[in-house]
């Protein structure tokens, strides 16, 4: 099973200052509405996805209560069927009759949880 690309989504307090923060990790902001003063919420937006090297993190203000793991699988719809297969609870399912972007959502035992984003 081929779970993709790994990041992590941080629930921030304040945008600004994780960002501040993070660059000084080394880390860059390669998406994120403000990129592109045409984007609708260009102004507003808080969120940013930041990568230093292979490691990615996303930084959300207000957009979930907790931390998320993320994997953007090339097929997330084959990593649901396995992973249903194996007795593996979903909380969100991808629709196995359609085609292209989809995500499922699990909780780990210890109530973590796990994003897969097929983009």
């Amino acid at each position: 099973m081929d779970l993709g690309q790994f990041s992590v989504s941080l629930t921030v307090k304040d945008i600004s200052t994780s960002i501040d923060f993070y660059e000084k990790l080394g880390f860059e902001i390669i998406e994120g509405g403000h990129l592109n003063k045409a984007f609708p919420d260009s102004e507003t937006s808080k969120w940013r996805i930041l990568q230093s090297g292979t490691t990615v993190i996303g930084l959300f203000q207000g957009m979930f209560d907790q931390n998320i793991m993320t994997f953007n699988p090339r097929d997330v719809r084959s990593v649901q069927r396995e992973l249903q297969s194996k007795g593996i609870a979903l909380v969100k399912e991808a629709d196995l009759t359609t085609e292209g972007p989809e995500s499922i959502v699990l909780i780990d035992p210890d109530g973590n949880q796990i994003l897969m984003d097929q983009h």
